[in-house]
C-alpha cells in the first residue's frame, strides 16, 4: 500500500511538472512570435528605406542632374571649344 501511494504521489509530482513545462513553453512561443513578428516589421521597413535610398543614390548619380545642378546652383558653364585641353597618354 505504502509503495502505490509513492507511485501515486511521484505521478502527480511528474504530472504537475509536466503541466507547468506546457505553460512555460506555450508562454515563450506567444513571447517568440512576437519578437519575430516585431523583427519583421523592422525588416520590411528596411527594406523600404534601402529601395528609397538606392533610387535616391540612381537619381543623384544622373549626369543630367549633376550638370544641371552645376549650373543652377554653382552657376558653372561648359568652357569654350578653344580652352579645352585633350591629353592623350
Amino acid at each position: 500500500m505504502k509503495n502505490k501511494l509513492l507511485i501515486l504521489l511521484a505521478i502527480l509530482i511528474l504530472d504537475a511538472a509536466s503541466g507547468l513545462g506546457v505553460v512555460y513553453t506555450r508562454q515563450e512561443n506567444r513571447q517568440l512570435s512576437a519578437q519575430l513578428g516585431a523583427l519583421e516589421s523592422w525588416h520590411d521597413d528596411a527594406m523600404a528605406e534601402w529601395s528609397r535610398l538606392q533610387i535616391e543614390q540612381a537619381l543623384l548619380a544622373d549626369a543630367g542632374q549633376i550638370e544641371s545642378k552645376a549650373v543652377k546652383q554653382l552657376n558653372m558653364k561648359q568652357p569654350d571649344r578653344t580652352r579645352i585641353l585633350v591629353v592623350r597618354p
